[in-house]
């Protein structure tokens, strides 16, 4: 009975931490994606606030996550750091590009 059970509460650890990475994955999606709305708008501070956000959920569901969607996340966390770096700089435009190379290797992450 406690090989069963130990068993069991492995499963449902294995199974938790793919819904750890899926919540942080669709959060970090929603931010990034805002990002890119407000680097078109040319509004690189809330560009940044946005990154920042998305970047805190890929870096949390990288964590969690295992193989092609760890690869993806962590791609994702360096460009998006890169959006940051340049939407603090000003430039909207080169910002706006990392934030869209993101949100594909997010999309890519999440399949």
């Amino acid at each position: 009975m406690k090989k069963l059970a130990a068993l069991f509460a492995g499963l449902l650890l294995c199974l938790s931490t793919t819904v750890f990475a899926d919540e942080h994955t669709e959060k970090a999606l929603v931010h990034a994606d805002a990002a890119v709305v407000h680097g078109k708008a040319g509004h690189a501070p809330v560009l940044v606030e946005h990154a920042k956000k998305a970047l805190d959920h890929t870096l949390a569901g990288s964590l969690v996550a295992k193989g092609a969607s760890k690869n993806h996340l962590d791609a994702a966390s360096a460009v998006l750091q890169k959006a940051i770096d340049e939407g603090n700089l000003g430039h909207v435009e080169p910002a706006t590009k990392s934030a869209e190379e993101a949100v594909e290797h997010i999309k890519a992450g999440s399949k």
